[in-house]
């Protein structure tokens, strides 16, 4: 008989989701803050600076998803060959990943990242510097946005796009915004997400 008691990864999942919750929030405050002072340095357009900051989260979260997606795949094959229980292959394949997270290879998302960031119209760098330069950024969001598709359920990013109704349950308007503006310029940094519900505000200008 197969028993029915959850695996670890769920028994641990509440105290993992607030341990997540919390590291992406000081992203927010100081790894988003210390790219934003290297960019600076090199760009002396802060709304470029921001708009580079907001498409590096953006996509290193979903670059860490595709890797979660396959990196889970890889497991439930292996796994799958010997499992007989008492956890369902689901749970068992969810724990091994909860236990052998330091296998994802960040380092590759980084450079998806990176490649995805080169091309994007809407960012510009000058031609004699690099975006690897906000690598400790990309990593670190990286890393959360990976832990976090282990969370039943995972958390996500909200997608945001310029020119958009300004939301005030999902964003905070930055302090240069105009306030009688109803629409969104740019993002600063990304709402997130738990099953549709905004459970961190991200940061938007609105302007006329």
């Amino acid at each position: 008989l197969r028993s029915c008691s959850p695996g670890r990864a769920r028994r641990t999942n509440a105290s993992r989701r607030a341990c997540l919750v919390a590291r992406f929030r000081d992203i927010y405050a100081q790894e988003r803050l210390d790219a934003e002072t290297l960019l600076r340095t090199y760009i002396s357009d802060m709304e470029m600076v921001q708009r580079i900051i907001y498409i590096a989260a953006v996509e290193s979260f979903h670059a860490a998803k595709m890797a979660y997606r396959q990196f889970k795949i890889r497991v439930r094959e292996t796994l799958s060959l010997g499992h007989s229980g008492p956890e369902s292959l689901e749970d068992t394949v969810l724990d091994y990943v909860v236990r052998h997270e330091d296998l994802y290879d960040v380092q590759a998302s980084v450079n998806e990242v990176i490649r995805s960031m080169n091309i994007n119209p809407k960012i510009s760098f000058p031609p004699e510097i690099d975006f690897i330069v906000i690598s400790t950024l990309i990593r670190e969001l990286c890393r959360v946005a990976f832990s976090m598709q282990t969370l039943v359920p995972p958390l996500d990013i909200a997608f945001g796009t310029d020119g958009e109704l300004f939301s005030e349950t999902k964003y905070h308007r930055s302090f240069d915004s105009d306030f009688t503006a109803a629409l969104v310029a740019y993002h600063v940094w990304p709402a997130l997400m738990e099953n549709d519900v905004v459970i961190v505000k991200g940061e938007a200008v609105t302007k006329r």
